[in-house]
């Protein structure tokens, strides 16, 4: 049986068809109680081990219940739950591709843009660590020699590593072949494009970037760095494409945005470890790598 057909038959056996407050809440309270059940049944699964012997009998007929509630629901709203279903499979392989972790070649976003407003494909990132007058840590980044911008701190009382955090900026160039905050350090703006100068490399698309990076890292610091984890929380992706709809990074999927997001990471770690050191960026490649200094 098919979705369509079992949403058309379970449709018959509603008991409060209309869609009014009373319905909708009786569906669900209904769904709620059988995830209840559910888990009841899975207590008693792992309480009393195979003298349980109707287990599988019995969690086929609570996932059978929820099924029916969830359809319940959806059909109040006048929602297919085939189009639930195929729509739910397409965003979870953007997500988890399976075995499939590659990232494949894609266009780049200056692409046809003048040579000298393109981000350069292969380029090194040189970090070098030293104290500050008064005693703070603070990081250097050099690109072809020539130092990009402003040494920075933790601008925090503690060391919590931040100031290695343009790693994620170069981790997102990398894989994702955006990111307006190394534009803007490199002086590839779009200039020869005004509209494109302002809205996709403007004030507001690097803040978009810089949020990215400070929004990740409350998380991360929650998760060891992200050592040891393929893993981001599919909360923390949905924000990011909400924060960056409008841009042109938005085409990127959930899965190229955990890759560069794990490999920024990636790099972070070993950066602040090292106190230092060098990572090679190649943005057709879609590689980013730690190198000792």
């Amino acid at each position: 049986m098919d979705f369509e057909e079992y949403q058309k038959q379970a449709r018959t056996t509603d008991q409060f068809a209309s869609q009014n407050e009373r319905a909708v809440s009786i569906a669900l309270l209904g769904f709620i109680g059988e995830i209840g059940s559910l888990m009841t049944t899975f207590k008693k699964g792992l309480r009393d081990g195979n003298s349980y012997t109707s287990f599988h009998k019995d969690m086929k007929e609570e996932l059978g219940d929820i099924l029916w509630y969830m359809t319940n629901i959806a059909t109040k709203y006048d929602l297919s739950l085939d189009e639930i279903a195929n729509d739910n499979l397409s965003k979870t392989k953007t997500m988890w591709p399976g075995s499939d972790i590659s990232l494949p070649q894609h266009e780049l976003y200056d692409d046809g843009s003048p040579s000298n407003e393109q981000i350069p494909r292969q380029f090194h990132v040189v970090f070098t660590e030293s104290q500050t007058s008064n005693g703070r840590r603070q990081v250097k980044i050099e690109i072809n020699d020539e130092q990009v911008g402003d040494s920075v701190t933790d601008n925090m009382y503690d060391d919590d590593g931040y100031r290695y955090h343009d790693a994620f900026h170069f981790a997102y160039v990398a894989i994702l072949g955006w990111s307006p905050v190394v534009r803007k350090m490199l002086k590839a703006k779009r200039k020869s494009k005004p509209e494109v100068d302002e809205v996709q490399d403007g004030a507001r698309a690097i803040l978009t970037d810089e949020f990215i990076s400070l929004y990740t890292y409350d998380y991360a610091k929650k998760h060891s760095f992200l050592e040891g984890t393929n893993h981001i929380d599919s909360e923390i992706l949905r924000t990011i494409r909400s924060l960056t709809n409008g841009f042109e990074v938005q085409n990127r999927s959930y899965h190229d945005w955990r890759m560069a997001i794990l490999k920024g990471y990636e790099v972070f770690r070993m950066l602040s470890e090292k106190q230092g050191g060098t990572i090679a960026v190649d943005i057709t490649q879609r590689t980013i790598e730690y190198r000792s200094n």
